[in-house]
């Protein structure tokens, strides 16, 4: 069997139709939810880009792997999906976005080549790489934000789009009066079509090379096809960028009791400068018609993937897995962009399809059990037919879900969030005399009750989705629910002292261990030799040797 593992960038969980969207009508994901199983409760192990990727990577937490926040490298040796498939026969391929830094420093002390394969490998979350491509050419004074190489705009350039950046020129801005140039980093322009053919668009080439990989690879292969869209700058090619409008536009999920005794942490998001632009009206009347377009994009595209899988009887041995590495407020919650544990921002859509007849009795079902990112990878090593290696992986399979199982699961699920290296992080440091080891956020969720911890001090943040699913109301800030948040700080607790670095050695290799010292003649703390078999101390017993003369 192959996996398909397609992660599409800041994609909330409820902007599809299968979701329960109003407008948004996602047929080909609702095609996918229809053939497997969709995740009602799954959610990242951070927030934030690149840390969210690299614990669905390496399916452990990122305390554990240790990259917590965008351009954090991947320390060498931290294992991943590639490694643990590999081993039991399965290719494992990138096509599009990992938000991955090499840990070059590690490479150097350790003498790896990054031109060799297993250099390679190192600056690439372990993935063999078909195309990569991050898909944020952004360029300023310094010079670009990416200063690899883009694939893509060397493919537009290709085409005829003769400018140095036609990422930015092209593909994610449309054309101002005067026949100027109207940046998709402005929110004003989100409503204009981008300057580029649909067919060259970011999303229409990454599917293309999703397509011409599948037709040359020989199985098992499991391909990472990570899409930047519907992630900023907001703005899509024609014809989606006009199929919404106002009418689709949603009330803003906020309330004004939010702002009354804000979290210190929550206030600084809700006044940092993408907070308040998405409580501007205009933005949001601009910006979220846009983002439906891209993800109806997104859907249309994985449509050809769909229908080609059909077309050459793929779709019967190839598992497909549907996902998000962090949500988008779009102004809820009187923020923007992702960044605290809202659902808008932590919760993912998780949709699996599992080809095989033992899932036969899933098909089209929803399953509420909590979820997290890092569960992935343990469903994949399982899926390929291996044990899953506790030890290092820090999720469960998914598979008894699939099967129509009820395994025994896990009673709460944690995300942590690293916000030292934000602009928020260093106005919290400069304002309230933090460090920027004490900039740390974590959430503990039981499925019911939700709190977010804060290093350095702070109260913590409550909310009863049962009672609130609207998440207003902050139930720390009275000591009315005192028993309940000691509660979620005893699961804290608990999964802070869980067994996270002994990866060298599995509880069956330890068990294997044991007693096999005294094989080899380590026989500490005997009286007299009884108290062990006579086989182990033959070499200590008998006739002694003589002296050597002096």
């Amino acid at each position: 069997m192959n996996i398909l593992f397609i992660m599409y960038d800041q994609l909330r969980f409820d902007y599809l139709s299968c979701a329960g969207h109003p407008h948004l009508h996602t047929p080909n994901f609702d095609r996918v939810a229809e053939m497997g199983v969709r995740f009602t409760n799954a959610y990242v192990q951070s927030p934030i880009c690149g840390s969210s990727r690299m614990s669905y990577y390496t399916g452990r937490y990122p305390s554990s792997h240790g990259a917590q926040w965008n351009n954090f490298p991947l320390r060498v040796g931290e294992q991943t999906m590639g490694d643990h498939l590999r081993r039991l026969g399965m290719d494992c391929w990138l096509i599009g976005k990992t938000h991955m830094h090499a840990d070059v420093e590690g490479m150097e002390r350790l003498g790896l080549d990054a031109d060799s394969v297993i250099g390679a490998r190192q600056a690439e979350c372990g993935f063999d790489v078909w195309i990569r491509d991050d898909g944020l050419w952004a360029q300023g004074p310094a010079g670009f934000y990416d200063e690899k190489r883009s694939p893509y705009n060397e493919y537009l350039k290709a085409k005829g789009y003769a400018t140095d950046n036609p990422w930015a020129d092209h593909a994610n801005a449309g054309v101002g009066e005067g026949n100027t140039i109207a940046s998709g980093w402005m929110f004003e322009n989100a409503d204009k079509p981008a300057h580029i053919h649909e067919a060259d668009s970011e999303t229409a080439w990454l599917t293309t090379k999703t397509i011409e990989f599948m037709d040359q690879a020989q199985g098992p292969w499991c391909a990472h096809v990570s899409y930047i869209k519907p992630h900023w700058p907001y703005i899509v090619p024609a014809p989606y960028h006009d199929m919404f409008g106002s009418d689709h536009v949603p009330a803003p999920h906020r309330h004004e009791m939010e702002l009354e005794d804000p979290h210190p942490v929550f206030n600084g998001y809700m006044n940092n400068r993408v907070g308040t632009a998405f409580q501007c009206e205009e933005v949001r009347q601009k910006v979220i018609p846009a983002y439906m377009g891209l993800i109806k994009q997104c859907d249309d595209h994985l449509g050809r993937i769909l229908d080609h899988l059909d077309e050459t009887g793929a779709i019967d041995d190839t598992m497909i897995v549907l996902t998000s590495d962090h949500g988008d407020y779009l102004g809820d919650h009187w923020m923007g962009e992702k960044s605290l544990f809202h659902e808008q921002s932590a919760k993912v859509p998780m949709i699996v399809y599992d080809p095989r007849t033992c899932s036969d009795a899933t098909r089209g079902t929803t399953c509420d059990a909590l979820v997290e990112s890092l569960d992935l990878v343990a469903t994949f090593v399982e899926a390929a037919g291996g044990e899953v290696p506790t030890h290092i992986l820090e999720g469960r399979s998914l598979l008894p879900w699939l099967r129509g199982e009820t395994p025994d699961w896990r009673e709460f699920l944690i995300s942590e969030f690293d916000y030292s290296a934000s602009t928020v992080g260093g106005e919290i440091m400069q304002d309230l005399g933090l460090r920027s080891r004490d900039c740390r956020l974590f959430m503990v969720f039981d499925g019911r009750w939700k709190m977010m911890h804060a290093e350095g001090g702070f109260r913590p943040m409550l909310f009863d989705l049962e009672t609130d699913p609207d998440e207003f109301v902050d139930l720390a800030k009275t000591d009315m629910h005192d028993d309940e948040i000691a509660r979620l700080y005893g699961y804290l607790a608990q999964w802070g002292r869980r067994m996270s670095q002994r990866v060298t050695k599995s509880d069956a290799d330890i068990e294997e261990m044991r007693g096999k010292a005294g094989l080899k003649g380590v026989l500490p703390f005997l009286y007299d030799g009884s108290e062990v078999p006579a086989p182990l101390i033959m070499h200590y017993v008998g006739e002694a040797p003589e002296l050597p003369e002096k």
